[in-house]
């Protein structure tokens, strides 16, 4: 049995809840992200503890959705080095596309000064999803001047990331639980031979991840029922993301130091100097 089986059968047995009440009671656009990799029994248990308060996100009959985001970056990967040095103005920008549904968003995440993340979209046309058009970097240039006082980048595609995504909502603590199981990271060709510091080695195409769930926790304060009870099992919050790991698996030449450990424990990754 795999991840995505424990999910599937966990996930069922599930009280559903509408993507129309998920937006109007758990709408989470300022909050507390954090993030763990869990294996199977892990993500057995965590379903299985987690009360009954928390639904599934269910669409025409769907609770498990295919996603596909495509990140952009400048041509040096400003923003993932941004991200490995911690620093505090840095932000991801993607367009995700909901493969089920056809539809698409823009989205920008910008760290905020207490650690939460602000999360930003508008609709996106989905024939414009692996490109940035002129509306997408007038919206993100007004952000980042509101927030930060930065001009808009030179950014361009770098890596597209598929998974697939079930969703629990709890309405009555406004939390939600995310899990991503069947990771494949897709190079887009748009890091540029400066990006290692030098000339490196050409990237790898396309790297799959290991049979793990990506659980993510999004609450007011980072202190919500999934936090407990993942904190309860012994399971501690990494400092990762799909983007940051996927460019390190897809580039091993590059330096990352902050993933280091969770790369090679968990994603076999070795660093090609």
């Amino acid at each position: 049995m795999t991840c995505a089986d424990v999910l599937d059968a966990a996930l069922a047995l599930r009280a559903p809840i509408s993507l129309e009440a998920v937006n109007e009671e758990a709408a989470l656009q300022r909050r507390v992200d954090k993030k763990f990799l869990l294996n199977r029994s892990q993500l057995a248990e965590l379903l299985a503890r987690v009360d009954g308060d928390f639904a599934v996100m269910e669409i025409a009959g769907r609770r498990v959705f295919g996603y596909s985001s495509t990140y952009f970056d400048t041509p040096g990967l400003d923003q993932f080095r941004a991200h490995r040095q911690g620093r505090r103005r840095r932000f991801k920008v993607r367009t995700r596309t909901y493969l089920d549904s056809g539809l698409c968003m823009f989205e920008a995440k910008l760290k905020g000064t207490r650690g939460e993340t602000d999360k930003h979209r508008i609709p996106y046309g989905l024939e414009h999803s692996g490109t940035m058009n002129g509306e997408a970097r007038e919206f993100l240039g007004g952000l980042l001047d509101a927030e930060y006082g930065l001009p808009l980048p030179e950014l361009r595609p770098v890596m597209t990331v598929d998974y697939r995504r079930g969703t629990l909502v709890n309405p009555h603590s406004r939390e939600r639980l995310t899990l991503d199981v069947g990771l494949l990271c897709r190079d887009a060709g748009g890091a540029g031979p400066l990006a290692g510091g030098g000339t490196g080695r050409a990237a790898a195409r396309e790297v799959a991840g290991p049979d793990m769930v990506v659980v993510e926790t999004k609450s007011a304060d980072g202190r919500g029922v999934a936090d407990r009870v993942l904190a309860e099992m012994g399971i501690r919050d990494l400092s990762m993301s799909k983007y940051c790991v996927g460019i390190a698996l897809l580039h091993p030449h590059l330096p990352a130091n902050r993933w280091n450990r969770v790369l090679r424990e968990r994603f076999a990754w070795d660093r090609t100097p």
